[in-house]
């Protein structure tokens, strides 16, 4: 995953309503119920269909600290689906999308001003319509480098044009290196 398919991800996890099954068992049995069969969770989380029957019955009470991460990961990629639809779809109906982040950001710029990128540290909110793009890309498998692009064209419009109120010669905005990335919405 990119960094900014982490930060969807992370900021979907921050609207949970109920917190996820914690112990093993619990979490082996939803992930049984989403995904139908001891095989399929084996080959998600990397053990044997037998290791999952052993988690289901409670005959093993630890995983290995790798496999319970993975484990564990898989249970918040799966959990309240629909809640995270719902935050998505007011997201880019009317509240738009906060993006906090430390990057270096290069642009092109007119003939006798600076072009030089630098990191900035950043928290901007960006319209509904810039998060109607945003998680448009992300549901149709867009790459990490499309979606810095629509992130970019974002924090361009609003931080560093505000919004056509100054350096209109500004032309393009890009997101070079990413110390860290969090999205709000």
């Amino acid at each position: 995953m990119g960094e900014i398919e982490d930060a969807i991800e992370r900021a979907g996890r921050e609207g949970f309503t109920r917190q996820p099954p914690k112990s093993l068992k619990g979490q082996i049995r939803y992930l049984l119920r989403q995904m139908g069969s001891a095989k399929a969770v084996a080959q998600e989380i990397g053990v044997t269909a037998d290791s999952v029957n052993r988690y289901r019955r409670g005959a093993r009470k630890h995983a290995r600290a790798d496999v319970a991460a993975k484990i564990d990961d898989a249970v918040r990629q799966r959990w309240q689906p629909q809640v995270r639809k719902r935050r998505q779809r007011q997201a880019a109906a009317t509240g738009g999308i906060t993006v906090e982040t430390r990057a270096r950001f290069g642009y092109t710029a007119p003939v006798g001003t600076t072009d030089d990128g630098r990191f900035r540290r950043l928290t901007v909110h960006l319209p509904p319509a810039y998060a109607q793009r945003l998680f448009d890309a992300h549901a149709a498998g867009a790459g990490d480098q499309e979606m810095r692009g629509i992130i970019a064209e974002g924090l361009k419009d609003v931080y560093f044009q505000d919004g056509g109120g100054r350096a209109r010669e500004l032309s393009d905005v890009e997101i070079n290196d990413i110390d860290y990335m969090d999205l709000d919405y």
